[in-house]
């Protein structure tokens, strides 16, 4: 019989949602086009501001994932992938 181990938060941990369990896709490994319809994805879902074009906003993310101000995860956890800023 295995032990079953239970985990606990600390007081830090408390409240924030759980870390993504994930690995960066290089920018490099991706094809043009599937690179391209991820970012207008992207900007779509998380970009509120319409008085930028479809394009400028594609290549104002682009730029900040080739300058690695940015960087695209894939999540393990929810097998979905999204643009994080890198710390």
């Amino acid at each position: 019989m295995a032990e079953e181990i239970i985990r606990v938060d600390t007081e830090e941990e408390q409240g924030k949602p759980p870390a993504e369990v994930g690995i960066e896709i290089p920018l490099e490994r991706i094809n043009p086009d599937t690179l391209r319809n991820m970012l207008a994805e992207f900007v779509t879902r998380e970009w509120v501001d319409e008085e930028c074009s479809l394009e400028t906003r594609i290549q104002q993310v682009l730029r900040q994932l080739r300058e690695r101000k940015a960087k695209i995860v894939y999540d393990l956890g929810t097998e979905s992938w999204n643009i994080v800023e890198c710390r």
